[in-house]
């Protein structure tokens, strides 16, 4: 079992940043493929990007192509994701995942064993 939690949510204008750090507890990090997820008020919880065990492979929503970068270091078990040029559209929580198995959809929420507390993100000026 992993224990995890987001920080660096916060309140940005419009065209800011933030960092996200998913910080992982337990068993060995590396074992897990990671995934973060958003959920704005009112509406579903969404894939915004993952990345593989060893960092080799990350996949990106379209609506964050570009924009978003995430990373891993699996020394310090923590997963990042680099937010930049964030619009409005961008404000939800945001939560990280960890798959164990690595064998579902990529993309899909049910493929996800663990799940942090979430942090905010708002963009507005």
């Amino acid at each position: 079992q992993v224990q995890l939690v987001e920080s660096g949510g916060g309140l940005v204008q419009p065209g800011g940043s933030l960092r996200l750090s998913c910080a992982a507890s337990g068993r060995t990090f590396s074992a897990y493929r990671v995934g973060w997820f958003r959920q704005a008020p009112g509406k579903e919880r969404e894939f915004v990007t993952a990345i593989t065990r060893d960092g080799g492979y990350t996949i990106y929503a379209d609506s964050v192509k570009g924009r978003f970068t995430i990373s891993r270091d699996n020394a310090k078990n923590t997963v990042y994701l680099q937010m930049n040029s964030l619009k409005p559209e961008d404000t939800a929580v945001y939560y990280c995942a960890a798959d164990q198995s690595s064998t579902g959809p990529i993309r899909r929420i049910d493929s996800y064993d663990y799940w942090g507390q979430g942090t905010q993100v708002t963009v507005s000026s």
